[in-house]
Formats: C-alpha cells, structure tokens, sequence
C-alpha cells in the first residue's frame, strides 16, 4: 500500500485499496474521461467518512494534491465520479436500506436503486425520481446528480423527495439537515458560535447573508424550464414569502463538492398497478410543440421520444436483443417490429417516436385516457396507435434505452462521447430549436442519436467520435459552446439531470455570468474552504481539464 495512507489506516476500519486493478477500474465513470486515482477507500460507516474528512484536512497543507471524491455506482456522465486522489466507494459497505414505511423510506447512499425500488415495491410504494439506468445506479448518485427521467413531468426530480439527509462536512463531523422553519432559521442564525458548534453555526449564518443579500439575481438566474441541474441551486434554498430554508436543496445536485451524504430520507409515492402507451409517429418537427401542448393537460406520467436514428439502429441490430432476451424471446419481439418495418417500408421512417404513458388502478381507466388522448390529437393527421400488450409496450421501451448501447458497440473506430447529453428548453421552443442543433451537428459530419423528455423540452444528444483523433478535444468544446450559446437564446440550461461534472463547469459562465459564478464559488468556499471535497467540478473547472481527462479510444 501507497505509505501516503499508512497515518489513515489505524483508524479507518474500511478497506484502502490502491491495486492497479482497483485504480484502473475507478479511473473511468459513464463519461467519456479517465482519471487515475492515488487510492479506492470503502468506508464501513460515517465515522469512517468522518476519520477520512480530518485527516484529509490534517494532512492538506503538507499534500495539497489531497481530496475526496464520493462514487457509488459509477454512472455519472459527466466526469464528477472519478478523481485524481481519493476515491470513496460506498456500494461495497454503506448501501443498507434502514427504514421503509409508507410515506418515507431512510437508506445509505451505496444502495443500488433496484434494490431499494425492490424493497418500497412490496409496500406499493416508490421513489419516482429514477433514470433510465436505474437497473445500475446508486441512491448516492441520485442525490449528487439531481436526478430525474421518464416519471420527471409528472413527479419531478429527486430534489422533490428528501425529508432529510445527514451529511459529513469538512470539519469532519456529520449532520442533519432539513427545511427549517422561519423561527428555526433565525434561531440558528442568531446563536453565537462555541467550539462544539461554530462550523455549522457559520455556515448557516454565512449561506443566509449571501442569499438573502443577492436574493433578486439569484432568482432572476433560475433557468425558465421545469428541469435544472446546472450550477449550485441557491434559489431553491430561501423561500422569502415563508421564510422557510433548507440546505437539502442545495447539497442535492452539488455531486459531493460541499460535503459527503451518508443517510438519507426519502419521500415516498404510491404506485400505480397498471400502465400502458399511446405510440405516435412523427413525420416532422413541425407540430412538436402545439402536439406536447395538447397533451399535457390530460397529466400523463410520461412523454417520452427518441428519434429516427435510434429506431433505424433498433431495427439494424435487432439481433443485439438475443443476448438479452434468449431465442424465443427475441423471436416475440422481432413479431412484435413487424408492423413498424412495414410502416417504414411503406412510409419511410418517422423522425420522431412519441411514447404517451399513462398509470392507474385499473387496464380500463389507463386505456380509457390514452383514448381520449389519441382522439383529442387526431385533428394532426399522425399515425398513432395504443399498445395492445406489455410486450408491445415493452418494444418501445426497449428501443428508448438501448438505443444508446447500439451506438456504442456498433461503431467501429468510435465512441460515445456524451458532452452535449442533456440539454433543456421550453416545449414550446423545440420547432426551432432541433433543426438548428441538426444543422450545429451536421456540420462536425457526427453520429449521433436522440432522445429525450418531450415534455420538459429535455434531449439527449449523443454523438460518436473518434477520440483518438487530435482534433477532438476542439470539436467537443467548440461544438459545446455553439450548443449553449442557441441554449441560452432559449432561456433554457445546459444540463436538466445529468449535471457539471468535468465538462459542463467551465461553461456555467456561459450560463449564468460571472456575478453568479462569484456566489457560486462563494458558496463552495463556505462549504469546503480548504477544496477537500471533489475539486474543479461546480468550480474552478477548466477547459484544459476537458482536453486533459479525455479518454481514448480502446
């Protein structure tokens, strides 16, 4: 072992790991970077976490290369999982779910999501908040990432689900936090601070007087679109008409640069029995937003789309599906891709599938909305038809998220490059705002595919690219500067759930300014004065990070 850590190990009763296997494998997160770590560490608990924060802090001045970036299951596609220090695993120890009732369930953050889901699913109950990699990530991700997915028009994102967390932060010792009354905010902020509570005592009375001093261009920062995880998001925290302030709204999406979640408390939703789609085909983008438009009053709990590329590739490498379903279970899939091979042999291929999704307690109830929906919009002339079964459900369902591995595998030379992954505007904007991102891609000649959230104006753009090319480096971040620049004409954000990370901080400028980019690292300065926890990412990131962390081609 490195004797860089031989100090830690007496008192640190997790794992430390720094094999060449264990450095290699967490070098790389879901993104398309590569950054070798000095350690792995896998904490048996928060005091663990808690020895780990002070003697990271000890021993800062003398090693200021030091720090500590929290990961759970690895999926971040922006680069905020791996580091170049220390890296703290909690899957292996710290993933235990505590306490599930019907409104709340309490977890630690290694558990993976399908286990918890699991375990609320007995009671009828879920944490609705997941992505489309839920079957691979960890509660702890949700909570860094701020994330959301297909259930986020109707549910909204994981910020919405937090009763408490407990958090350890750089002093070392672990708290509560939660919303706090306005009487409970100005008890706190009047207390005078003593040695056993003068850390949190400051923090609460720093973070107040920087909000509620900037309160009116924090708020006039707020991206105008349902979906946000760019920056630190100082607006959710005050509620000035209330006087209410919860710093829960603040450390979700910070991916653990303010400190390290060790517990957390969810709020629950009931879940509905049964589900079914209405499938529409879109010839153009024409009528996008008068179609979502027409939709959305009737509350679906999903609408969702992916695009022409992504069902050529369906169809291209159909054959991809018999190793995940066995012989005859892609032989009642390819059954089930009859009519749509039809349909583009007749009609040429659509350039955009709309999935409508509906819940509820009974087959009749769902199907009778999707009716209703299907003939409120017949008026557009589309081809549109309910899914007779789960299996034909299931179909688009499949293509929604599998698109994204075809691509990957099935490019020689290339691969998947997600920088441009997560960009957001009003649905109202998106007739303009697709052809123009078409014509921003079209002309760096890149495959890519897309998919999105139709109802939060939410897409996921990712290209393939040759990353060995030297050239790239100045393709991902001219073309990213192109991106944001037609977002920001928009009024819309940069990253709506998948977050900073590496290679979206140096463009938070781009985003907001620099007057807010100044309370932003004002913020992590508060928080983490000493830059212990995952540094340059929400700050301080540059665009020469970008170019040095880019991983190559295999």
């Amino acid at each position: 072992m490195n004797t860089t850590f031989e100090s830690l190990k007496p008192s640190f009763k997790g794992d430390v790991d720094n094999s060449e296997m264990a450095l290699s494998t967490y070098s790389h997160d879901a993104s398309l970077f590569e950054i070798r770590p000095r350690a792995v560490l896998y904490p048996k608990d928060a005091e663990d976490v808690k020895t780990l924060t002070r003697w990271v802090a000890a021993n800062k001045k003398q090693d200021p290369s030091l720090s500590i970036t929290a990961r759970s299951a690895g999926t971040d596609m922006s680069g905020a999982a791996i580091g170049s220090s220390i890296i703290v695993d909690f899957t292996r120890y710290m993933n235990e779910i505590k306490e599930i009732a019907p409104d709340h369930a309490i977890v630690m953050p290694g558990c993976y999501y399908r286990d918890f889901d699991a375990a609320t699913q007995k009671i009828n109950r879920f944490m609705p908040a997941y992505t489309a990699s839920r079957e691979i990530n960890a509660m702890g991700g949700m909570i860094g990432n701020n994330s959301g997915g297909e259930k986020a028009i109707k549910y909204g994102k994981t910020e919405q689900y937090i009763n408490s967390l407990k958090i350890v932060l750089s002093d070392g010792n672990e708290y509560i936090i939660k919303p706090l009354t306005k009487t409970e905010i100005e008890e706190k902020i009047a207390k005078t601070p003593k040695p056993e509570n003068s850390f949190e005592v400051e923090l609460y009375q720093k973070l107040h007087k920087l909000i509620t001093e900037n309160y009116d261009q924090i708020m006039s920062a707020k991206p105008a679109v349902s979906k946000n995880s760019a920056g630190y998001y100082l607006w959710n925290v005050y509620n000035k008409n209330m006087g209410t302030f919860d710093l829960c709204q603040l450390i979700v999406g910070s991916q653990g640069t303010l400190g390290i979640v060790t517990e957390i408390n969810f709020k629950l939703a009931p879940t509905q029995p049964y589900s079914n789609i209405l499938v529409v085909f879109l010839p153009s983008l024409d009528a996008v937003s008068d179609l979502v438009t027409e939709i959305l009053p009737f509350k679906p709990d999903s609408l969702e789309t992916y695009d022409d590329k992504s069902m050529m590739l369906a169809v291209r490498f159909f054959f991809d599906f018999f190793k995940q379903l066995g012989f005859w279970g892609a032989i009642k899939l390819g059954l089930q891709f009859i009519p749509e091979a039809w349909m583009m042999a007749i009609g040429g291929v659509p350039k955009l599938i709309l999935m409508i999704e509906f819940t509820g307690q009974s087959k009749e109830n769902v199907n009778k909305k999707l009716m209703e929906v299907e003939q409120h919009i017949k008026h557009f002339g589309f081809r549109a038809h309910i899914a007779r079964s789960n299996a034909e459900a299931n179909k688009y369902w499949k293509i929604r998220h599998e698109s994204f591995n075809l691509l990957r595998k099935h490019v020689k030379n290339k691969r998947t490059a997600p920088f441009i992954d997560d960009v957001i505007v009003k649905p109202e904007y998106l007739p303009e705002f697709l052809p123009k991102i078409k014509v921003l891609l079209d002309e760096y000649k890149l495959d890519y595919t897309v998919q999105g959230h139709l109802g939060n104006g939410n897409f996921h753009i990712i290209p393939l690219m040759d990353l060995n090319s030297p050239f790239s480096a100045d393709i991902i971040i001219d073309l990213s500067a192109k991106v944001y620049a037609l977002v920001h004409e928009y009024r819309g954000s940069i990253t709506a759930e998948h977050n900073d990370g590496i290679i979206r901080t140096p463009y938070l400028a781009q985003q907001y300014g620099a007057e807010i980019i100044s309370l932003f690292e004002q913020t992590k300065n508060i928080f983490d004065p000493n830059n212990i926890f995952n540094p340059k990412i929400k700050v301080g990131g540059t665009f020469e990070d970008i170019r040095k962390a880019i991983k190559k081609n295999n």
